[in-house]
């Protein structure tokens, strides 16, 4: 039970107006641990610091993104499936229904092939000979060790053999390009009998669109790059087709903001876990929204970032919501409804996800890749409605030279 003490009071508070907004918060008298303290009880107790700051970020999911009519965006960036967080976090945060899109890089969701595969990561050490390890034949991705042939290699046979099929063969964003690896991941789970192991799988069962900001940045995108070179030696560029276009990425993570806050009067927020492209890529789709297709809005209305990256470099990574404000990211309105935690994200994110179990309902999944073409006419429908150079810009596109 949470204790409670009455603040002292005396003659200074009343000589000095304004003072009770300063002390209005939770004394700092926290109640003991114990060996019947549980994740959710261990967190709420956290009173300052980076761990009330992760209180914070928890109690915000518990208070705000529980609710309906939030889309919850979750942003992946370091090498987090490698580490296991994939079955252990990622997937389980999906099946709640506190996931309704995602952006990461292209490296997770490489990594994340080797659990679809059923190819095995070890727990190693980082005081290691790396010489050694390349002569051996042993990755290294800080202390988790795996075998190059058996593993990196063979990731990548058994994707190149994907990649050939059929429904690859066609323009496409990496929405539409993950949903497919995931159906195929799906069935190597279930076949196999692996158990939920992968993103990929879980968003295509979900319903649950995937985004990669930078996809010639992984080596997905390199096998993608590598096929297309052996086309194009074979004179077989007819036969393989698949192309990766980021603009189609653009507009339909953009269309998932847009249709949630203007089409159907909910909220958006937004689980930045790390930094780099993938927060940038999901915090864009305002500026996208605001700047360049003039529609009308305020920002996205809650934002969770956990990251281990400074501000004051200036680097995205560590930028704070407040200064993302400034770009009509985040809500100015807003500001007071997010949390920035300065914490190692393997550390922060498995004690959010559990607190976010153990503190609230599930939530239906909103399954927005079956709504992919819906959304997008509702966001050329408010393009057309609201930006002011469309029919300038048509004009000059009807004279270009063919």
């Amino acid at each position: 039970m949470e204790r409670t003490h009455r603040v002292p009071t005396g003659r200074g508070q009343a000589q000095r107006p304004g003072k009770d907004a300063y002390l209005s918060g939770k004394r700092v008298l926290p109640a003991p641990l114990s060996a019947s303290t549980g994740v959710a009880g261990l967190i709420d107790n956290l009173d300052a610091y980076n761990g009330g700051r992760l209180r914070a970020a928890c109690q915000l999911m518990r208070d705000k993104y529980s609710q309906a009519d939030v889309t919850v965006g979750l942003s992946l960036a370091g090498a987090l499936t490698p580490a296991g967080l994939g079955p252990s976090t990622v997937i389980p945060l999906m099946n709640h229904g506190f996931v309704d899109w995602i952006s990461a890089t292209g490296a997770n969701m490489y990594h994340d092939l080797h659990f679809a595969f059923d190819k095995p990561l070890f727990r190693g050490s980082h005081n290691v000979d790396d010489a050694d390890l390349r002569a051996k034949g042993v990755t290294r991705i800080y202390d988790i060790l795996f075998d190059y042939e058996d593993v990196l290699m063979e990731t990548d046979r058994v994707l190149r053999r994907i990649l050939l099929r059929p429904e690859f063969q066609k323009e496409m964003g990496t929405r539409e390009f993950y949903h497919h690896l995931g159906k195929v991941v799906d069935g190597h789970e279930k076949k196999h009998d692996l158990g939920e192991v992968s993103v990929l799988a879980a968003a295509y069962r979900l319903g649950i669109p995937v985004f990669t900001s930078s996809p010639g940045d992984s080596t997905i995108g390199m096998n993608v790059a590598g096929l297309e070179l052996l086309a194009e030696a074979r004179g077989l560029r007819d036969k393989f087709r698949l192309t990766i276009n980021p603009s189609l990425d653009v507009n339909d993570s953009t269309a998932i903001i847009l249709n949630a806050k203007k089409y159907e009067n909910g909220k958006t927020g937004v689980i930045l876990i790390g930094g780099g492209s993938p927060k940038n890529f999901m915090l864009q789709t305002e500026p996208q929204i605001q700047e360049v297709l003039m529609i009308p809005e305020a920002g996205q209305d809650y934002d969770i970032n956990v990251t281990d990256a400074r501000p004051d470099t200036g680097g995205l990574s560590g930028a704070p919501p407040s200064e993302a404000a400034s770009w009509g990211k985040i809500d100015p309105a807003k500001i007071e409804e997010t949390v920035t935690a300065y914490l190692d994200v393997t550390v922060a994110f498995p004690l959010l996800v559990a607190y976010t179990l153990q503190t609230t309902k599930p939530k239906a999944p909103k399954r927005l890749y079956e709504r992919g073409d819906e959304l997008r006419r509702k966001l050329i429908e408010s393009y057309l409605e609201n930006n002011r150079e469309v029919d300038e810009l048509s004009s000059f596109m009807e004279k270009l030279v063919k």
